[in-house]
């Protein structure tokens, strides 16, 4: 089988991994390089931020995320020679409105992952001793990992480019579908060129309502940008994940700390903001003082593909019998994105499923029928 894949972010690449190890053959396309939009901008942590305020669909996808990054590590390192770097650093999170619901949780939803534990101040100083003195507790969630995104995407990109079966054409946007009998007969890049595949994948991402249109549907996905903060310390000198008021620090091994996250409607604007980053900083320095002392080395912000409650649409495409979704992750693409494509693989293979599809179903685009993203 002949596969199609619009879009070569976490979803498309993921998407197109699982496919190649059934031995279909795979045309990933993208309007920039692979792997250099909102998945490259991302955190990387491998749960939802507090998984208690999101609906049970996502967390049923995210919390597969951990193990299965671990298996690809293995079987792509070896070829792609990059390590994705799985931290296990743990979390903190210092927000007292959430702890009793936090701690339990693990045990309420059957998630071993999420098991935390309350810490007051001399547990807290042994686990994080760079916390500020304000904080006096915390739970904590030991199990809780981090992925070095950017080397995670060159990795699978790396691995993919050297597949038989795998043939990307980057710089080159789908304009069109070319729709014919409910099937989608061919697709017509910017440069003219036609493209046929068997099936066909939307993995596009903050860039997916540009198909509601063409199709006729009502596909509530809108760009939501999110900034971040990159500091240098030394190896090791945080050494775990802190999030209060949802910002968060996310500590690299060797020393680099991701800060973010902001949520704006810009559009498709991508550029720092500096009353942004200034916000972040502030939450940043409150939870981690000394980080003020070390130099920030990057800034930058992504769009997340914004939709109702987060939750993707994964499955095939309303009214239309060779056409996929696999987008709408929102904040939450990296950790839901191995269990969403091994699922989309599974739909697309009639295979048995790693969870129940109808939360996930693009059905549900049907015009009008959809709320506002959010």
């Amino acid at each position: 089988m002949k596969v199609a894949i619009i879009g070569a972010g976490i979803s498309g690449l993921l998407s197109a991994l699982e496919l190649i190890e059934q031995g279909c053959s795979v045309t990933i396309f993208d309007q920039q390089q692979a792997g250099k939009a909102a998945s490259w901008a991302g955190g990387g942590i491998l749960s939802p931020m507090y998984p208690w305020r999101y609906p049970q669909a996502v967390n049923e996808l995210a919390q597969h995320g951990k193990a299965l990054y671990q298996a690809w590590n293995e079987k792509l390192r070896p070829v792609s020679g990059i390590d994705f770097e799985i931290h296990e650093s743990g979390m903190l999170i210092f927000d007292e409105d959430d702890f009793e619901t936090g701690l339990n949780y693990a045990s309420r939803h059957q998630e071993p992952m999420q098991q935390c534990e309350y810490l007051q101040r001399e547990q807290l100083e042994q686990v994080n001793p760079q916390i500020a003195a304000q904080f006096r507790h915390a739970i904590y969630f030991p199990q809780i990992a981090n992925v070095r995104n950017p080397r995670l995407l060159q990795s699978l990109t790396a691995y993919l480019k050297q597949h038989p079966l795998v043939q990307f054409i980057e710089h080159c946007p789908v304009a069109q579908l070319q729709i014919q009998h409910r099937r989608i007969q061919s697709i017509q890049t910017a440069d003219g060129a036609q493209h046929s595949a068997d099936q066909y994948v939307l993995a596009t991402g903050a860039w997916s309502a540009h198909w509601a249109a063409q199709l006729q549907l009502d596909i509530p996905v809108q760009p939501i940008q999110g900034q971040m903060v990159l500091f240098k310390a030394p190896a090791h000198w945080l050494p775990t994940m802190c999030m209060n008021k949802v910002m968060y620090l996310i500590p690299r091994e060797d020393g680099h700390i991701v800060c973010g996250s902001s949520t704006l409607q810009a559009g498709f604007n991508t550029a720092p903001d500096a009353a942004v980053q200034r916000s972040i900083l502030q939450a940043c320095f409150e939870m981690v003082p000394e980080l003020e002392q070390f130099p920030i080395v990057q800034q930058w912000a992504g769009l997340r593909p914004g939709s109702p409650a987060g939750v993707p649409y994964i499955g095939k495409m309303p009214d239309l019998e060779n056409l996929w979704a696999n987008f709408g992750h929102y904040r939450n693409g990296l950790c839901m994105g191995p269990a969403s494509a091994q699922l989309l693989r599974q739909l697309m293979l009639q295979q048995p499923l790693l969870a129940c599809p109808d939360a996930y179903d693009p059905a549900q685009l049907h015009a009008g029928a959809g709320a506002q993203a959010v």
